[in-house]
């Protein structure tokens, strides 16, 4: 985009024209205006054989723009178009790789000027059918920038709720998780709800080890729950004054926990992986299932 500052920073977003990525986008917008960068707009055509050929060849040997072309530029046109008309000092570029949508935006994320990465949930058939579900989980297991995936039926693309959720379990994972939260929280003048979830016996028997007494002992389990997620909170309390943080320890399987928290919430914020033993509570496995069940945003962080 003429006249953009060469050091600006992007929100890189896919888009389909499904409802997801409609609200993706908007969202997407939002965060960028709130946090000083420029919003990246991506749709890709897609590499596969069924999806055809790019250009036609015609007659002399001159090439012709695909409809399937000529659609996703259309879509790009419009929602470049329709993000100016909404956020007139934004930075906005777009542009229309000729690849799988995964590979596309695993790209983006991994230019440095990129910030995070926000696709919808589900796509359409056609054009659409570049930016299905999957991409989302694609993207938060090798994206080396936090992945934002926004439902297909999100209803308000704007913060109303005034709450992010957070998966605390002590993880490296999980410390660059909360520190993302701390940081949206502060953003977008939002609580934050750290939400750590313990369970006794399974925490235990995953360690692959003898179960030691304490295991059996609820108050024991919780109390060293919560000592784990206040020194993971504690870090970020002091560099970020502004956010209210309520830790919340909760008898539960993790995905159960966040999703019973976030009803309602502005954004989930989790860990792509944690690590075994007591303190591996956010697996692989959690971040997934919490991208599927789901009302609201969730942002996966590595």
């Amino acid at each position: 985009m003429n006249g953009t500052p060469e050091e600006t920073r992007w929100i890189v977003v896919g888009v389909d024209g499904s409802d997801s990525s409609r609200y993706a986008l908007e969202w997407s917008a939002n965060q960028a205006t709130l946090r000083g960068r420029g919003l990246s707009i991506v749709t890709a055509v897609g590499a596969s054989e069924a999806a055809g050929p790019f250009r036609e060849v015609v007659p002399g040997g001159e090439e012709q723009v695909t409809d399937r072309e000529r659609d996703a530029q259309a879509l790009l046109d419009y929602a470049r178009d329709w993000i100016v008309r909404l956020f007139p000092e934004l930075p906005v570029r777009t542009s229309m790789p000729r690849a799988r949508a995964a590979d596309a935006l695993l790209e983006e994320a991994a230019r440095p000027e990129c910030t995070a990465v926000v696709v919808g949930s589900r796509g359409l058939s056609g054009l659409a059918s570049a930016f299905v579900g999957s991409v989302g989980i694609e993207l938060a297991a090798n994206s080396p920038v936090p992945v934002v995936v926004l439902p297909k039926k999100h209803e308000a693309a704007y913060g109303v709720a005034g709450r992010i959720i957070a998966g605390v379990d002590g993880s490296e994972s999980s410390r660059r998780a909360v520190e993302f939260a701390f940081a949206q929280a502060s953003w977008t003048k939002s609580d934050l709800v750290a939400v750590c979830a313990w369970q006794p016996m399974a925490a235990f028997v995953s360690a692959m080890g003898p179960v030691p007494p304490e295991a059996f002992d609820d108050d024991a389990v919780e109390a060293t729950a919560r000592r784990t997620a206040e020194a993971e909170l504690a870090e970020f309390r002091d560099t970020y004054p502004d956010v209210s943080v309520d830790l919340r320890t909760v008898r539960a399987h993790p995905v159960v926990a966040l999703l019973e928290e976030s009803t309602p919430a502005d954004l989930i914020v989790v860990g792509s992986r944690g690590r075994g033993g007591f303190r591996g509570l956010m697996l692989g496995s959690v971040s997934q299932s919490v991208l599927h069940g789901a009302h609201g945003p969730v942002a996966v962080v590595r």
